[in-house]
């Protein structure tokens, strides 16, 4: 059984393609619509979300949206500023990475505020911040927004998969966290993103990763009901090095030499996914690629 881009999402099995890019596809009766977007790069990917984010909450009736926001600050890092920005614009929830603690200040910030995450796996011995936590949708749903990091090729940090069990098993009784979960896994190798996506088939809402900055196609739900797409890529130049200035980027590649990084400019690429999910059972029902070019 096969289908097209003119078809109704096909199953093979019980996997589903997701809907065709850009398909502005119905929203199922009742369902929580969430948008997710891939890494923000610098300023160019911050004033592209503040341009088109209002817009496309009105436009395709988005009740929570989470922006990966470890790359904003001068590629590198995030500031209060910045994240005071991010949220301002129609950002709920941001999420991060392995780049969250390039600035210092930062640090403090995390303390202060429960919408900004930083990846539950770097445990709580003296790390600042929280790795997850539940938020309101527009919709009236409580959605739980989890952020874990990869370990292959990154910093050895705890276990993301049986941190992940664990955190699932604390709140499966006697309060269990709300149906509607959200997984941004910020991985290095598409593998271990794949695996995380199918150990948490049936359990959470979507996986859906983050920090490679090159969009992937592959979205889709998996048997258990998971939406899943391996990178989301970033929100940044699309003429660039994954949203760097390539005279930065080039000589490492050509002669080795250290460079000092600096984001592009141009054009920039919005990239994010729309996932619409059940309230009741947490089953996600349909994932839509977004793609937009924009001048900023």
């Amino acid at each position: 059984m096969t289908g097209t881009f003119d078809d109704a999402p096909t199953s093979i099995g019980r996997t589903r393609l997701g809907n065709p890019p850009n398909g502005a596809a119905a929203r199922p009766p009742g369902a929580c619509r969430i948008l997710m977007i891939g890494d923000m790069i610098g300023k160019p990917g911050r004033l592209a979300v503040e341009q088109i984010l209002p817009a496309l909450r009105e436009e395709r009736g988005i009740d929570l949206v989470t922006a990966n926001g470890e790359n904003v600050a001068g590629g590198m890092g995030l500031t209060p500023s910045t994240a005071d920005a991010i949220l301002a614009s129609g950002v709920d929830v941001i999420t991060s990475g392995n780049h969250i603690w390039d600035k210092r200040e930062i640090y403090a910030y995390l303390e202060t505020t429960d919408r900004v995450l930083r990846p539950h796996n770097y445990g709580s011995n003296d790390v600042p911040g929280r790795g997850w936590g539940v938020y309101d949708a527009l919709d009236g749903s409580h959605v739980a927004v989890i952020n874990l990091q990869g370990r292959t090729y990154m910093q050895q940090t705890d276990n993301p998969f049986t941190d992940a069990d664990v955190l699932l098993d604390e709140h499966s009784a006697p309060e269990p966290l709300p149906p509607i979960r959200l997984v941004d896994f910020h991985c290095e190798l598409t593998s271990e993103k794949n695996a995380m996506g199918l150990h948490l088939d049936g359990r959470v809402s979507a996986v859906v990763g983050t920090h490679t900055h090159i969009v992937t196609g592959d979205e889709r739900i998996l048997p258990g009901g998971t939406a899943y797409q391996t990178d989301l890529g970033m929100t940044g130049p699309i003429w660039s090095v994954i949203g760097f200035e390539p005279r930065t980027v080039l000589p490492r590649f050509i002669n080795a030499l250290p460079t000092r990084f600096e984001v592009g400019s141009g054009p920039v690429v919005f990239n994010a996914a729309q996932i619409d999910i059940d309230p009741a059972t947490g089953r996600a029902l349909q994932i839509e690629r977004i793609q937009r070019l924009l001048e900023v």
